[in-house]
């Protein structure tokens, strides 16, 4: 057992090392990239959050999780870090205690969408799950959080589909959601009502989600691949499978 937790630790380390590389040519290309996409997109809003006056789902969400694709899981969740830190302070945010939790979504998304079948990845929503259903709001709505059952599924399915794009956006998104979810139980005040009011919309946000970041990572894969032919590091993660416009051999 303790071997395991030392080879365990040894990987965790030997991908902190890896955060120099966030330096390098092509990685900072990717993080100005990132940087611009969050800028724009956390200032467009898509809906409003439930219970808040002024809290918005922004088109961020749309691929706000590709980083860690790209980059990573360590790395990719440093990179959205610093974009949204950024994206908040250019306009001013009050870093307020909400405004903080909400950062949070969207870095266990990225690490979902950059491993494969990490131990993180399925104790996340297993842990907003409990935290949801502990609540006494969310224990007479317990079924709103078999949402967040469909980011584990995706993992445990074979390789081959567990690996397409969609479903790892559809994870994601969820794994997002899951985090959100159960913070939010324990900070804003909602009744059982609203949270069942919400399972149609969460069924149609998440999917415009998954299909967004889909699309984003399709097109971000392929302006990196462009990028290769003129910047010459092998860091940044490019998905050949997922490339438009191959040119022929």
């Amino acid at each position: 057992m303790i071997e395991t937790y030392l080879n365990r630790l040894l990987i965790f380390f030997n991908e902190i090392m890896k955060l120099n590389k966030l330096l390098t040519k092509k990685g900072i290309t990717f993080l100005l990239i990132f940087s611009v996409l969050v800028f724009v997109g956390d200032r467009v809003n898509f809906s409003k959050l439930a219970g808040t006056q002024n809290q918005f789902f922004t088109l961020f969400q749309f691929f706000g999780p590709v980083a860690g694709a790209f980059l990573g899981p360590v790395v990719g969740v440093l990179s959205v870090l610093i974009a949204e830190i950024a994206s908040k302070i250019s306009t001013h945010t009050v870093f307020d205690f909400v405004t903080i939790l909400r950062l949070t979504p969207m870095l266990f998304a990225a690490w979902y969408f950059g491993t494969k079948k990490d131990k993180l990845s399925f104790l996340v929503p297993i842990a907003a799950i409990v935290l949801f259903v502990a609540h006494p709001v969310g224990r007479q709505v317990w079924f709103f959080s078999l949402f967040w059952t469909i980011p584990l599924i995706i993992k445990l399915l074979p390789k081959k589909y567990s690996d397409r794009i969609f479903l790892r956006s559809l994870g994601a998104t969820f794994t997002a959601h899951a985090v959100g979810g159960a913070m939010w139980n324990y900070i804003v005040p909602m009744t059982p009502s609203a949270w069942v009011a919400l399972i149609p919309v969460v069924i149609y946000e998440r999917l415009l989600f998954a299909g967004g970041i889909t699309l984003s990572f399709v097109l971000l894969n392929t302006l990196l691949d462009k990028l290769d032919s003129k910047t010459k590091s092998e860091y940044v993660n490019v998905d050949k499978r997922y490339v438009l416009l191959k040119q022929a051999a």
